[in-house]
């Protein structure tokens, strides 16, 4: 597999040798100094071109990168569509591992874009000298941050008001209800309340990862095991036990965290723990 170094200068090389691209961005992951590097990380890359269309006629100028295995290019899908509408995308795999996604935005944009980005991004070749001030990659946008006790409240609401989707999706036996409305809605709630209890015992001043990927790194190694028997979903026993692990594991840190900031630890949790055990278990008995 080819070097960070090595692709640095590949990039930079393409840019200054090609007079259409006037400014490139190294983005993402690869920039953040808060986590550590690995091969497995992706090159994400910007070039601000003065005209697309050159380069989209066809793809052999895309060979400079290397021996590809595989591409995407979510602006010409109809499935996905794509996220910006004049940019132009390539996700790239290269047969020695290396993974390459490379946008092509236009020139013009160069403001759009820097307004909206997200910090981590780092200047490799600026032809024109477009950007006035130095830019320091930074994650903070990412950071874990205190919730108000609104926030707190509407986490604790979703979490127990999808609580009775999973249940009823179980006790109807539509698994792939239950499991939808637990995998994308119910889990990601009980994430984001762990976070908040990490961030009050460590600090408002740290990402725990896309996907809340590093959290198991501020938790105690039980808490992490419990945390990751709620994706045991194999079946409608199995679930039904990650179901109730979840909601136990939801109520002990909403409860840590309305506890730490002298929130109102909401009733409706008893409430519709009743209710399911009351109403549904004993219609799902008929």
């Amino acid at each position: 597999m080819r070097k960070e170094k090595e692709m640095i200068n590949l990039f930079k090389n393409i840019v200054m040798n090609d007079d259409g691209i006037r400014l490139s961005v190294l983005e993402g992951s690869r920039t953040n100094q808060n986590i550590p590097k690995d091969d497995f990380q992706d090159y994400d890359i910007s070039f601000f071109v003065t005209d697309i269309a050159p380069y989209k006629k066809d793809d052999d100028w895309l060979n400079i990168f290397g021996n590809m295995v595989f591409m995407q290019k979510p602006e010409d899908m109809e499935l996905f569509p794509a996220e910006f509408e004049h940019w132009f995308t390539y996700i790239m795999y290269f047969n020695d591992g290396i993974k390459i996604d490379l946008s092509l935005i236009p020139l013009d944009e160069v403001n759009k874009y820097f307004s909206n980005s997200d910090g981590l991004v780092e200047i490799l070749v600026d032809k024109d000298d477009r950007i006035s001030k130095a830019i320091i990659p930074s994650d903070i946008k990412y950071w874990t941050k205190k919730p108000n006790e609104q926030e707190f409240d509407d986490c604790c609401n979703e979490f127990w008001n999808v609580s009775a989707y999973v249940a009823k999706g179980l006790f109807r036996k539509e698994l792939l209800f239950a499991l939808d409305h637990f995998n994308q809605i119910l889990r990601p709630e009980l994430l984001r309340m762990i976070s908040w209890e990490v961030g009050l015992r460590k600090g408002f001043n740290f990402s725990v990862g896309k996907n809340y990927k590093f959290i198991d790194q501020y938790l105690p190694e039980k808490e992490f095991d419990k945390l990751t028997k709620t994706f045991s979903l194999s079946g409608y026993r199995e679930s039904w036990e990650s179901f109730e692990l979840c909601c136990q594991m939801f109520r002990t840190y909403s409860k840590k965290v309305a506890s730490s900031l002298g929130y109102k630890y909401p009733e409706y949790d008893q409430k519709m723990t009743r209710f399911i055990r009351n109403v549904y278990e004993k219609l799902s008995e008929k």
